[in-house]
């Protein structure tokens, strides 16, 4: 009866049938909504991939961690499956050992998501490239099409955006947790005490480094292990303006104090003198949960990362939000170009959703394709409907690169608790008794944290789910 009664609508046009793609194919159908997916695939391949399915995962096998209490990534694969999301569904018939991760065989997951699609009564599938914007005749579109957009899409997205506004290239600085950086150590201040437009004086957060754990620091980079660029990478060409970090070690010792790593405009409270080198941390988000270590883009392999980074005085405990990371890329600056609901604001009739947008990672990008989804699905039928709350995974990963993000220096980012609004006062502590038997408060830590995000997300992301099935 559904089916029928909206199949009057005009179809939704999604370009893109990778993992975001589909994802927004399958719930918008489940909806009562026809679709259209157009795949450029197989009669237009990218340097990536290999077949003509749907969803075809061309890097890891691994939707990462399924620990949906304790981890950001896991929170989101459950806040998916209560969506009635294909990707989840398909990645647990396709899923293969992998300790406390989802990994699968990718075979049977990206043809499982191809059969289900096709199997749709609302979803068609056309295969050709759109070498364009949508046309104005179709009333809703969303554009889909990750990291490997064709170049004739590309030019098109970046004729109406801008110049500076389309991305094709990584170049990822790691991104700490505010609170896991040792403040007795690192001091907030920015060069020469400046305020600048929306300042204080006191933006960034300064790391010094003395002459021997500055040549220390370097040594460390410069022998590390460093990952290699994918084949279909190697025409990326480095720039001036994105060099990794240990590609400017190599070109003297000198470097890195006179790139990122100079100290001048800064005095270290502990001994009112300029340290030998610092590094600074510049705020990442509007809450100020995270920061971003400036000018430290890197090709490392993560544990050397880790490793090295908390050689740096005040990042010896860093916990981090994302690492560092170099690699061919397709984005927009979302937080500059879309709304709340992921319309592209010069062309509201215009959704984008998956990496493409900014988001980092398979689970990441085929959650933005359930929102996005979600909002055309409610625009066509008329619905009210309202961004998921902040508090849940996917609405902190949409708060995020829709307008959490700083435009200026916006990057591909992983969903990570950093993202979501600290925890009330109440949600944050709990009671525990002494050994004087006496019932005190104490602040949640660690695990017992992350749990406390967790809970609340699911709560909120269920109670958005309810509002939704109200006004359906």
């Amino acid at each position: 009866m559904l089916y029928n009664r909206r199949m009057k609508n005009k179809p939704l046009h999604i370009i893109g049938a990778g993992l975001a793609g589909s994802e927004a194919a399958w719930q918008a159908a489940q909806a009562g909504v026809p679709v259209i997916l157009h795949e450029m695939r197989p009669e237009v391949q990218t340097p990536a991939h290999k077949t003509g399915h749907c969803a075809e995962l061309v890097c890891s096998n691994s939707f990462r961690s399924d620990d949906h209490e304790h981890n950001a990534i896991g929170l989101l694969h459950e806040e998916m499956r209560r969506c009635g999301s294909l990707i989840m569904r398909e990645g647990a018939k396709a899923a293969v050992p992998a300790g406390g991760a989802l990994a699968v065989d990718r075979n049977i997951f990206s043809e499982g998501v191809t059969q289900a699609l096709k199997d749709h009564p609302l979803i068609t599938i056309e295969y050709g490239e759109i070498d364009g914007l949508p046309p104005e005749d179709w009333e809703q579109s969303i554009i889909a099409t990750g990291p490997l957009t064709s170049p004739a899409l590309s030019e098109a997205i970046r004729a109406i955006t801008g110049e500076d506004a389309l991305a094709f290239f990584d170049a990822l600085a790691p991104i700490v947790h505010t609170e896991s950086i040792n403040m007795d150590i690192a001091w907030l201040q920015s060069r020469y005490d400046k305020e600048g437009p929306a300042g204080t004086g006191k933006d960034y957060i300064n790391c010094p480094l003395n002459e021997e754990e500055y040549t220390a620091f370097l040594n460390a980079l410069l022998s590390a292990e460093y990952t290699e660029f994918k084949d279909w990478e190697k025409d990326t060409p480095y720039f001036e303006g994105c060099m990794p970090v240990e590609v400017m070690a190599s070109r003297g010792p000198e470097t890195l104090r006179f790139g990122p790593m100079k100290p001048v405009g800064l005095t270290d409270p502990r001994t009112g003198q300029s340290p030998h080198a610092v590094v600074q941390l510049r705020q990442d988000n509007a809450l100020g949960t995270l920061y971003n270590i400036v000018g430290f883009q890197t090709k490392m392999k993560y544990g050397e990362q880790m490793r090295i980074f908390r050689m740096i005085p005040g990042l010896e405990e860093a916990e981090f939000a994302r690492l560092g990371g170099l690699h061919r890329n397709t984005f927009i600056n979302s937080p500059k170009l879309l709304d709340t609901q992921l319309r592209l604001k010069a062309r509201p009739a215009i959704r984008f959703a998956g990496q493409i947008t900014g988001c980092e990672g398979y689970v990441e990008s085929a959650s933005v394709g359930i929102m996005a989804a979600r909002f055309a699905v409610a625009e066509i039928l008329g619905t009210p409907i309202e961004p998921p709350p902040p508090t849940t995974a996917m609405g902190a990963l949409l708060s995020h690169i829709t307008g959490g993000a700083d435009a200026e220096t916006f990057q591909p980012m992983n969903v990570n608790f950093g993202l979501f609004p600290p925890l009330s006062k109440e949600e944050a502590t709990q009671d525990y008794v002494n050994k004087a038997g006496k019932t005190k408060r104490a602040k949640l830590k660690g695990k017992d944290k992350k749990k406390a995000y967790s809970t609340r997300a699911l709560r909120d992301l269920d109670g958005w789910l309810l509002q939704q099935k109200a006004a359906a």
